[in-house]
């Protein structure tokens, strides 16, 4: 009886060992995982971390230089500028940009006066003393950058081929034809305009005869120029670039001899805008 007994205790010690080993390996593995949750954790902590310091640090940085420049204008190689547009506005300050037209004595510095826009009517353009032939020159309906739709640039004829007489050669349609641009210059781009049409119109003010910020009316003055009503005319047919209502025009404008209510008329529009050095 009593061998059962001790055999009874000795089953009994076993189990509490057995559930002493279990519980303690238990907790040995709950600890392990916990361990092994807490080191992935940071792991992962420490990922997400410095992943984001380096996010932020490529975003923050300045492009390469070795980046290929994704825009036109970034893209666009400056051209020398040949106008010493330095020299010109130490000696007039309101000399802003520059013509020249191939094969004419089309080639002069253009202003616009601050105070009166008749005021380059009689005087020049290099130091603003009196002269009868004046300068060729913009009113202030127009700004300075040739930005506007139309922009309007005035030179006188009659006083020998100086200023914008010349500009009658292109009533002749073989000069017309072969002399097809001419080149505006600012102290910052070189602006190519193709020559749409060149001929004898009235004498309104054109800028404030039309009302150019109506696409309607602007529309319908680029119909006008690109087949005009005038008997005294010459018109390309074949353009660079389609005229339309973001297109930017130049009208040059001057008297025509002993015709005191007519002008004649050289139109271009942009087709080319280069940046200089």
């Amino acid at each position: 009886m009593q061998s059962d007994e001790n055999m009874n205790k000795n089953e009994n010690n076993k189990d509490e060992e057995f559930q002493e080993y279990y519980n303690e390996d238990k907790k040995k593995k709950t600890a392990k995982l916990i361990i092994i949750f807490l080191i992935v954790f940071a792991l992962i902590f420490c990922g997400v971390y410095f992943g984001i310091q380096i996010y932020d640090k490529h975003i923050n940085e300045p492009p390469s230089s070795t980046t290929a420049p994704t825009t036109v204008s970034e893209t666009q190689q400056k051209i020398e500028n040949p106008i010493d547009f330095d020299s010109l506005q130490s000696a007039n300050n309101e000399i802003y940009a520059y013509i020249k037209v191939d094969d004419t004595n089309v080639d002069h510095p253009i202003v616009q006066s601050a105070t009166d826009d008749e005021f380059y009517l009689r005087h020049t353009a290099e130091d603003k003393s009196w002269s009868a032939s004046g300068a060729v020159y913009t009113e202030s309906v127009n700004t300075k950058t040739f930005n506007d739709r139309v922009t309007v640039i005035y030179g006188h004829n009659g006083y020998g081929d100086t200023f914008f007489t010349t500009l009658h050669r292109f009533e002749k349609e073989d000069f017309f034809n072969s002399h097809p641009y001419f080149y505006i210059y600012t102290p910052e781009k070189k602006l190519t305009y193709q020559i749409i049409s060149a001929f004898k119109y009235d004498d309104r003010h054109i800028m404030n005869s039309f009302n150019f910020a109506d696409t309607v009316q602007f529309l319908e003055f680029e119909q006008y120029i690109l087949n005009p009503s005038s008997a005294l005319k010459n018109v390309r047919t074949e353009l660079d670039k389609e005229v339309n209502e973001d297109s930017k025009i130049v009208v040059l404008s001057t008297c025509i001899t002993n015709q005191k209510s007519s002008r004649y008329l050289v139109c271009g529009v942009l087709v080319k805008d280069e940046q200089t050095y």
